[in-house]
């Protein structure tokens, strides 16, 4: 009966990364540099305010948005921190994870035959999700602009069917992260077009040099942005499903019709647990920021003296090497570095063709264990004359 189903999920395929686990699952002794989230535990005072939420009964549904008061501190928190504005009472939605945020979204802005450009390599999360809407993936290649998506790649993949630009910078799988002036390039091309754009800034809190800018700033495309974030990568909260989606009153309305019947709500107790993250401590998050800070200094250092072609991320926490194979692929490399180095990283072509060449190592992990598995990768790469 396997034509019975919807065409677009059968078109849509388990991503490359879980395919790749699958196959190595069984592997022993193996160093994982794989994982995209955080290390740390979940700060206590979080915690505790779950517990209450708990103990205080607060485990009905809420508003479809969420409950006022997070709508109120997310509202704060973005102006606070981003300097963006959006009104609490019909701007914002708390999603369960910032993956539904962007589901929720796709959903509500795509019909089918629309074209969203995508700049690759890229999460693979996106793509299955324009699918589904009845739409089509563009994929612009950044490989050769530090892994940003500049106006003159942006001008060459736009068409009459283009319905949406989906920024998500700082970036996983490449760490690229942009400044305002390099924003500011891309809502020129933009600000006189009806295209929405989609900031998935997830990583937001997780900037090194610079602090974070939105592309929302800008009052020339912020009737037509979208903003997508959440807490998993801010206070290690992935298991928490909080997220949101940022967007002006005329689409926010819609968005919560497709959210309200999609989840209902997000869960209570994880919503006064994010109440609890985005009003009463930020200690959390900058010890977590410089840890990362650190890590990657020291992974940047490491893969330079191993001579392969990397870029130092300036957010996330993740590295997107390029490696010197010609007859062979990424998730072939990939294979093999788990049986022979017994190191796993994840293949590059996971985040679109683009990303053939490449692995992505998350420094998401203790410096011992960083420290070891680039210690295999090294003796691998000396073994088999890769550099």
């Amino acid at each position: 009966m396997d034509y019975l189903l919807n065409e677009n999920v059968k078109r849509i395929e388990i991503s490359g990364i879980r395919k790749f686990f699958n196959m190595v699952a069984d592997e022993k002794d193996v160093i994982s540099l794989t994982i995209g989230q955080p290390d740390f535990h979940t700060p206590n005072y979080i915690k505790e305010a779950a517990s209450d939420a708990i103990v205080n009964n607060k485990t009905t549904y809420t508003s479809n948005a969420g409950i006022i008061e997070l709508r109120k501190a997310i509202s704060k928190f973005n102006e606070t921190n981003y300097g963006i504005s959006f009104d609490p009472m019909s701007e914002i939605i708390v999603t369960t994870g910032a993956s539904q945020a962007i589901d929720i979204t796709f959903r509500t802005i795509l019909s089918p035959g629309d074209e969203v450009i995508l700049p690759g390599p890229i999460y693979p999360g996106y793509e299955p999700l324009i699918t589904l809407a009845g739409a089509k993936a563009v994929y612009a290649d950044t490989t050769t602009t530090g892994f940003k998506l500049t106006k003159e790649t942006l001008k060459q993949h736009l068409s009459d069917k283009t319905k949406c630009v989906v920024l998500p910078y700082p970036s996983n799988p490449t760490g690229a992260s942009f400044s305002k002036e390099e924003l500011s390039d891309l809502t020129e091309v933009l600000k006189d077009k009806d295209i929405f754009i989609l900031a998935d800034e997830i990583y937001s809190e997780l900037v090194f040099e610079n602090q974070h800018y939105s592309i929302a700033n800008f009052d020339s495309v912020k009737e037509k942005t979208i903003v997508i974030n959440g807490l998993s990568k801010s206070h290690s909260m992935t298991g928490f499903r909080i997220g949101y989606v940022l967007a002006p009153k005329w689409l926010s309305k819609h968005i919560l019709k497709v959210h309200q019947y999609n989840v209902t709500c997000a869960s209570s107790i994880s919503q006064y647990a994010a109440l609890e993250a985005l009003t009463n401590n930020s200690e959390s998050t900058e010890t977590m920021r410089e840890e990362y800070r650190r890590r990657r200094d020291y992974v940047y250092s490491r893969l330079n003296n191993m001579g392969l072609a990397v870029n130092k991320p300036e957010g996330a926490f993740y590295f997107f090497p390029k490696f010197p194979i010609k007859e062979t692929t990424s998730f072939e490399l990939g294979l093999t570095l788990v049986r022979e180095a017994k190191i796993a990283l994840v293949p590059g072509n996971s985040f679109s063709q683009l990303g053939e060449g490449y692995m992505r190592l998350s420094y998401a992990y203790d410096i011992e264990t960083i420290t070891q598995g680039l210690d295999r990768l090294e003796a691998f790469l000396d073994k088999t004359l890769l550099r």
